[in-house]
């Protein structure tokens, strides 16, 4: 299938990559990170900030609009671009990892009697966080809705194993993800057809890649899913409290099986240096809450590592967050101030820190770019670790 999409790698540096995506709603270079907009809204960031900051794309999530407003009524305001007023390009999720979550899990990995989440081959019937009704997703209907949405991304549904699986649950899952996404390929482009012929722009399915901690899964899911006859792949699963090395491990393992002309997306990635670390294995988009999610509870990133802004020491400092940050709140306000703020739970505080905390992800991607472009990614690496304290 002839795809409408363009992604050019334009510098390689070890197995570091500067590239350009091109969608229906423009293009974003990367390496890059996604702020999220889990329900058509980044938390306490405007569109114009979005922009400010120079965000090139943003996430929503397709569990949360599918249950509320509904996939429906975004469609009805001309999809999801209309309905938040952002013009740039979206991706959408495909509401797997927020269903599997809801689940509790038995130490093998299975589903126990508990959980609100019933797992068959077809698909996955769930309950509703917010008001207990019964749902069902699918390869298909999650494509069906993504489409609704109106992303320019969308991402195949896959079952998101638990980090502690055992190897025999991990390998079904992960089989069982495979068999979804050729399941959604297939609905992809038969909706590809559609919206073709209704006159609307294409989107680019990314399936996603499983196998907990498991080389042997990890290569072999790799293998299966780089060569789907999709624009883009996505690697699942990390990040989900495994450790740093474990994470960094398994990308090591699949940073020479992923197809080299698809960009590769890590999902679920956001502290500074796991940016810094997957962008050195390959990986060219990234997104996560967690800069947001800190900056409401007043942790601040800087180039020395987190910054707890509540902190007595922070109450008489009239130095900026970071010295070396070019953003607004970084020119603009104290420590002090930013303390003051956040001690008395003050919007304006967590807005600032989340914006602060945005701006510093997507210009560490964007030095890493320039980095990479001009053939210097590892002294970019060496500078940024002999700085930054976790």
């Amino acid at each position: 299938m002839k795809v409408l999409f363009e992604y050019t790698i334009e510098s390689t540096d070890g197995y570091a990559r500067a590239g350009n995506f091109t969608t229906a709603h423009g293009s974003f270079e990367t390496p890059i990170f996604m702020p999220v907009g889990t329900k058509a809204s980044v938390k306490g960031i405007s569109k114009d900030d979005l922009d400010e900051m120079g965000a090139q794309i943003i996430l929503n999530n397709t569990y949360h609009l599918y249950l509320r407003p509904g996939d429906k009524v975004v469609q009805s305001f001309w999809w999801a671009h209309k309905f938040q007023s952002y013009e740039r390009p979206i991706l959408t999720d495909s509401g797997g990892f927020q269903v599997f979550s809801l689940g509790q899990t038995s130490g093998s990995g299975y589903k126990n009697k508990e959980s609100l989440v019933k797992i068959t081959e077809d698909g996955v019937h769930f309950r509703s966080h917010t008001d207990g009704s019964k749902h069902y997703f699918t390869a298909e209907n999650i494509m069906d809705i993504q489409s609704n949405l109106g992303a320019d991304i969308i991402m195949a549904f896959d079952e998101c194993a638990p980090g502690h699986s055992d190897e025999t649950y991990a390998k079904a899952a992960m089989e069982r993800t495979h068999r979804w996404a050729e399941r959604c390929v297939t609905s992809w482009k038969e909706n590809e057809t559609k919206r073709k012929n209704a006159g609307l722009y294409p989107q680019a399915l990314f399936p996603i890649v499983q196998g907990v901690t498991y080389e042997n899964l990890r290569r072999e899911s790799a293998q299966f899913i780089g060569n789907l006859d999709t624009p883009g792949v996505a690697v699942g699963g990390l990040s989900v409290g495994e450790s740093k090395e474990d994470m960094y491990r398994i990308l090591d393992v699949m940073k020479e099986t992923l197809p080299k002309e698809k960009p590769h997306y890590l999902m679920g990635v956001g502290t500074p240096e796991d940016l810094v670390e997957g962008i050195a294995r390959g990986m060219d988009m990234f997104d996560c809450v967690l800069p947001t999610r800190l900056g409401r509870h007043g942790v601040a990133f800087s180039t020395r590592g987190n910054i707890k802004i509540k902190n007595e020491q922070w109450k008489l400092s009239d130095e900026p967050l970071d010295s070396e940050c070019e953003c607004k709140v970084c020119r603009t306000y104290s420590k002090g101030y930013l303390r003051h703020l956040i001690q008395e739970n003050e919007i304006l505080g967590m807005q600032l820190l989340s914006y602060h905390n945005l701006y510093f992800l997507i210009h560490i991607c964007g030095q890493a770019r320039t980095a990479i472009l001009e053939q210097r990614f590892e002294d970019f690496r060496k500078d940024f670790r002999s700085k930054y304290k976790l």
